[in-house]
């Protein structure tokens, strides 16, 4: 069975680069959903390869696990959303509503946390405030070439990571397509971008990673701090949207609409070429991801070190890229 997801591994890896090439080519023959002559389409691609490979696998073995299909039912859904948001943009309480429907299909698929201390009722409301917020912070975190690719690719391998020390080989498995996919449209999508990966790819995307660390466990019941392992994993599109939130909040201006003061646009600012700052978030996003596996292996007391260590980076951040000025 092992050997068999391997091969659907490269079959999705080589259909999502293969599909996304001639997509790429399509839209520009066409004129078809372009950003600045660019196609949005990198979320169709990705979401078509990770998708095909689970629908491949569930016609091959009869079925996937129940969570598993759930997060195929629900990612399905933020899709073909997100396709409609590439084509027409859709309004944020529509955008809400749709991610919550996605969110109470995955908890009714078994997908939730597991947190002992809280009860059912508190698992599920943190369920829905997770996905919700991942999902949310990983779109907002997609205003840079190669960024967004390259997070989805870096905190995936390190919810991979837990999953092969877990033996959970399942997770491991999805672990490892999410990244396989991400890393072939980051191919497409290193600066200067050939292809953005739309809304559509970056809510499929948040909403997949966001899932999938809850479906993976952390910690035994005498080791509660590695339970905050994936808020770690996850901690620059977390700590970018708390930026956002912060910086915009202590400036008098809403927290929510858009505009140019995102942490890595902060960078460019400062005089940082595109390449550079995302060198500069691309290393943030695996020294976020590697502290929290390493949280997720040891002690309670060493965990709380990392807990501090990760608050101090955060805030030294804050501190300093906050102060550069940009344009409201």
């Amino acid at each position: 069975m092992i050997s068999v997801h391997v091969y659907i591994w490269f079959g999705s890896v080589a259909y999502t680069a293969v599909f996304l090439y001639f997509l790429r080519a399509l839209a520009l023959r066409r004129r078809l959903l372009l950003s600045q002559g660019v196609p949005l389409l990198g979320g169709v691609a990705v979401g078509a390869g990770f998708v095909g490979a689970l629908m491949f696998d569930y016609f091959y073995a009869g079925g996937l696990p129940r969570e598993v299909l759930g997060m195929l039912v629900s990612s399905s859904l933020m899709l073909a959303f997100g396709i409609l948001d590439d084509y027409r943009e859709l309004s944020v309480t529509l955008k809400l509503m749709t991610q919550f429907v996605a969110a109470v299909l995955l908890v009714w698929f078994g997908v939730k946390t597991k947190i002992i201390y809280i009860g059912s009722f508190f698992n599920t409301a943190v369920t829905f405030i997770w996905i919700i917020g991942i999902t949310n912070a990983f779109n907002h975190l997609d205003v840079m070439d190669g960024l967004a690719g390259g997070v989805a690719l870096i905190t995936s391998l390190a919810l991979g990571t837990i999953a092969y020390l877990n033996h959970d080989i399942y997770s491991f498995f999805i672990a490892l397509l999410i990244a396989g996919v991400s890393f072939v449209f980051l191919c497409f999508n290193y600066p200067p971008a050939k292809v953005y990966l739309g809304n559509s790819g970056s809510h499929f995307l948040g909403f997949l990673l966001g899932s999938l660390a809850i479906l993976i466990s952390y910690a035994p019941v005498k080791r509660e701090v590695a339970l905050l392992s994936p808020i770690i994993i996850l901690g620059l599109p977390i700590f970018d949207t708390g930026f956002l939130i912060v910086t915009r909040l202590r400036n008098k201006r809403s927290a929510f609409r858009k505009s140019g003061d995102h942490f890595a646009l902060r960078l460019l600012k400062q005089g940082y070429s595109v390449k550079a700052s995302l060198r500069y978030m691309l290393l943030l996003a695996v020294t976020y991801a590697s502290l929290g596996v390493l949280l997720s292996q040891v002690s309670n007391q060493a965990g709380m070190g990392i807990i501090v260590f990760v608050a101090l980076i955060s805030f030294i951040l804050l501190k300093h890229v906050g102060a550069i000025t940009v344009d409201a």
